[in-house]
């Protein structure tokens, strides 16, 4: 039986239940796929909690993996079989089946797994445009990594250093610093040491970018990391939103640069969404990005992943396997 993980109403983890249901035939544009695999962000819990509005009932999840089933009507370059990826689009992965719009779907190079793909799409696309479309870091520059042994965190390292970025990475144990010290951040440190090891890497200077998922508790030392006229990508809400954001302070820090992006509009273009995964998945084929799994839950299992997220008791990616 087809099952979905949902709520009926926002709150704590404990919301999410399972529901069956019958899957429907795709409609026009659409591919009816089976999941073998469900990637896990950070962005699920918000939904869960209502920090992101969604419409009620509903699932979680916005990335999955797995094996076209039937093909809607209108639908050229996909076929049943066909193994596929996506990372977009509303929420409603938590679930065996799903029906996805075509042009949102990823086939999967034989280079990549379903487990991987699940795993690494969304935060791939992230690290993509984060770096090269958003902060525009060169060879040379210097970056500073928030949260570096998460699944973005451990991505935006590895990239950073395969363009030639120097990089400051913090964790918040000594577990999760060596993740990030072997992921090849140049200095690894706690999250109040960030702008001390910034001016000391840099000479005094600071930072060209800070890549901040965490938000409220790091808000105030990311801004101090930065050189002058500095960028603070602030890309995520894992400690609580950022508000009541004082324009004078970005002055008095050296007229610093702050940006709030997102992953739907940077990927909003059907050449976007072409561009960027290219870019994604050949960093992906040649090694210098890498799939790394260090949890796998069973989909029924739901609400403990959201639990340990946001505990902060996972590493690296997070997967759900459909039972």
């Amino acid at each position: 039986m087809a099952y979905r993980m949902a709520f009926q109403n926002t709150g704590g983890p404990e919301v999410l239940a399972r529901q069956e249901f019958t899957p429907a035939p795709p409609g026009a544009g659409e591919l009816a796929v089976r999941h073998t695999a469900i990637g896990v962000n950070f962005i699920d819990t918000y939904h869960r909690s209502g920090l992101y509005p969604v419409s009620l009932p509903a699932a979680p999840g916005i990335e999955a993996a797995g094996v076209v089933e039937a093909v809607g009507e209108g639908v050229s370059g996909f076929a049943p079989g066909d193994r596929v990826g996506y990372f977009t689009g509303k929420p409603g992965a938590y679930a065996t089946h799903r029906n996805i719009p075509a042009a949102l779907a990823l086939k999967l190079p034989d280079t990549l797994s379903d487990e991987d793909a699940a795993g690494v799409m969304l935060k791939a696309a992230t690290t993509e445009y984060l770096v090269e479309r958003c902060a525009r870091v060169n060879a040379g520059d210097a970056a500073l990594v928030h949260a570096a042994a998460g699944g973005v965190g451990l991505l935006l390292v590895q990239w950073l250093k395969a363009i030639g970025v120097r990089v400051v990475a913090t964790a918040g144990s000594a577990d999760k610093q060596a993740l990030a010290r072997s992921a090849g951040a140049d200095v690894v440190c706690d999250y109040g040491d960030a702008a001390n090891a910034s001016r000391e890497m840099t000479g005094g200077t600071g930072v060209d970018a800070v890549f901040d998922g965490v938000g409220k508790t790091t808000w105030d030392v990311s801004l101090s990391a930065l050189r002058t006229r500095g960028l603070l990508v602030s890309f995520g809400n894992a400690s609580g939103p950022v508000t009541g954001i004082d324009l004078g302070v970005l002055a008095a820090k050296g007229s610093l640069f702050v940006t709030r992006p997102t992953v739907a509009h940077y990927y909003a273009t059907p050449e976007d969404f072409r561009t960027g995964s290219a870019r994604f998945l050949e960093m992906l084929a040649t090694g210098r990005l890498k799939a790394d799994i260090h949890q796998r839950y069973a989909l029924t299992g739901a609400a403990q992943v959201h639990r340990d997220l946001e505990a902060r008791k996972t590493t690296g990616a997070t997967i759900m396997l459909p039972a």
